[in-house]
């Protein structure tokens, strides 16, 4: 019997063919940061007070600015009270004046209906927030818009991890992007709130979705000692996307034609239907032998190698061709243990993450050059993962990143804002570790399940990410009301208890994907079949030496 990873190491392991299907794959992780934190720049609101229709009129007869007429609408006080208010005053029966300085409005009673709408000083810029006046009362639909998207996140995932793992990692990542596409288009012509967010959520249905059948993918064509940099990089081009959104919003001021710009490139990857194969050792799981003979003989051709006779015997009987269910991953106890850590660490890397993202646009300063520092502190953590993880091995690495992110949460709470360098550091340090703690998450997931359930476990873990990314607006806008700093308290928490649980996994460095559930829950066997199996290859070089001698010697 020959196994795919036994032709994958004739085939190359990561040659032309796999760093070429992974340099397209790199490409979607890109546009994937514009969704998942778009937010910050589409939804970004702005300073923003009661319109007085009588303000506004005597602003333009008299020339004044519009911090003047600021002053004679917004009551003195507590600022984030008096945005939402207004003075009840009846200019036509005040006497008119163009000296602001000489109208006193200390006495006058003020109101809290906003009937006439709101002025933001947000010059030459329009977001969703401005154009559907979602703030004061309705502040919180804000939050509904990126909780909307991690529901589509939370159903499409499931979904199309279904999918993935039924009718092929392919067809499920350009089914995902046809969705993408198309629901992304429509966000940028919703004509109102309800609108936007329902097409909010469609969008979110495929965009995760395809994303992590990507991810499978890639990781599926490579031999086990590239999956790791494969990981990595793949996600770290999010972060590539992450520095290239400031740019974006910066350019292109309107969200509307931001949301089309963020949706352009999903149109392209359709392409990718002549580009990428299927993945071999998902058919040979499927037992289509023949499809995966082809494919695997293509991939050695493109990476100009010659494969022995064996490949006719290419197959893999260890492997389980029943559908996969929810089950598979609780029925038993190492696979269940496995699923409620994972599922806890995508929960707590959403809602740090995300969390940590947002807070930028509430911290005031220039959001644009806040959000491209905080960007390139991700790169280090690539870095550090892929130095440390093959040496040290993924369980150590990855429970320290949590914790480092935990304790710089609650640091960064207690440091006074006088001391901002000091507190930039210490919240730079932990967006680094929060950002290990989520690129490793994902490929510490694909090595703790088998082939048959693999996508589908990724997808159900995953989805606590999607709860995750629900909670974090919530939990930072409307914790942020009582004081600015208690988000990152509970963030700091979550963050220690992941990291904790994480020791709990077992270590997979060097170790091959998992074919079966046995595998996972007896691993000495899977050694055992894994040193068998070199072993025998080990064996069979004298005599293919002697046989390739002989033919010498005849020549």
């Amino acid at each position: 019997m020959t196994t795919f990873d036994d032709i994958l190491e004739e085939a190359g392991t990561f040659g032309r063919c796999q760093k070429r299907i992974f340099a397209l794959f790199c490409l979607v992780s890109m546009p994937w940061a514009g969704v998942f934190v778009g937010i910050v720049f589409q939804g970004f609101t702005p300073d923003h007070w009661c319109r007085d229709p009588a303000v506004v009129e005597r602003r333009q007869t008299c020339g004044w600015s519009l911090t003047e007429a600021r002053r004679l609408t917004v009551p003195q006080g507590n600022r984030s009270e008096s945005s939402c208010e207004r003075y009840e005053v009846d200019w036509n029966s005040t006497a008119l004046s163009c000296d602001s300085e000489e109208l006193d409005l200390s006495r006058i009673p003020t109101t809290a209906a906003c009937k006439d709408g709101w002025e933001y000083d947000y010059e030459g810029r329009q977001s969703f927030v401005t154009e559907f006046d979602l703030v004061c009362a309705d502040g919180w639909l804000v939050d509904l818009y990126q909780a909307s998207l991690n529901v589509g996140f939370l159903v499409g995932s499931i979904a199309i991890g279904y999918l993935a793992d039924r009718y092929g990692r392919k067809i499920s990542f350009l089914m995902s992007n046809v969705l993408n596409a198309v629901t992304g288009i429509m966000v940028a012509m919703a004509p109102n709130y309800v609108a936007l967010l329902v097409f909010r959520t469609l969008y979110g249905f495929g965009v995760k979705g395809g994303w992590v059948a990507g991810y499978v993918l890639i990781t599926e064509l490579v031999g086990v000692e590239y999956r790791r940099t494969v990981g990595v990089l793949y996600q770290m081009f999010f972060s590539v996307g992450i520095l290239i959104l400031p740019l974006l919003a910066y350019f292109i001021s309107d969200w509307r034609w931001l949301q089309v710009a963020i949706t352009a490139p999903y149109f392209i990857f359709l392409s990718y239907y002549w580009f990428i194969p299927e993945s071999p050792r998902w058919l040979l799981s499927q037992k289509q032998n023949a499809k995966a003979v082809k494919i695997t003989q293509a991939m050695a051709k493109e990476n100009k190698k010659t494969l022995s006779t064996n490949i006719e015997t290419l197959t893999d009987d260890n492997a389980e061709s029943r559908t996969a269910s929810f089950m598979d991953l609780i029925r038993t106890p190492k696979m269940r243990k496995h699923t409620l850590i994972l599922s806890f660490n995508w929960f707590t890397s959403a809602v740090v993450y995300q969390g940590l993202i947002m807070r930028l646009g509430i911290l005031g300063g220039n959001v644009y050059i806040d959000f491209l520092v905080s960007g390139l502190v991700e790169f280090p953590a690539a870095f550090l993962i892929l130095f440390t993880i093959e040496s040290i091995g993924r369980r150590i690495p990855f429970a320290s990143a949590n914790i480092v992110a935990g304790a710089a949460c609650l640091i960064t709470a207690m440091i006074p804002d006088s001391m901002f360098w000091f507190k930039t550091v210490v919240a730079c340090i932990g967006r680094l570790g929060i950002t290990m703690a989520f690129e490793m998450v994902v490929f510490v997931n694909t090595e703790l399940y088998p082939t048959f359930v693999r996508n589908f476990g990724v997808s159900v873990c995953s989805t606590l990410c999607d709860v995750g990314g629900i909670v974090a607006p919530f939990l930072l806008y409307r914790l942020a009301v009582i004081w600015l700093e208690l988000p990152l308290i509970i963030f700091g928490s979550l963050a220690f208890v992941a990291g904790g649980l994480v020791l709990l996994l077992p270590e997979t460095r060097g170790m091959p994907l998992p074919d079966t559930i046995d595998d996972i829950e007896h691993p000495e066997r899977r050694m055992e079949k894994v040193t068998l199996r070199n072993q025998q290859r080990t064996n069979l070089l004298p005599t293919e030496n002697i046989s390739n001698n002989k033919e010498t010697a005849t020549v």
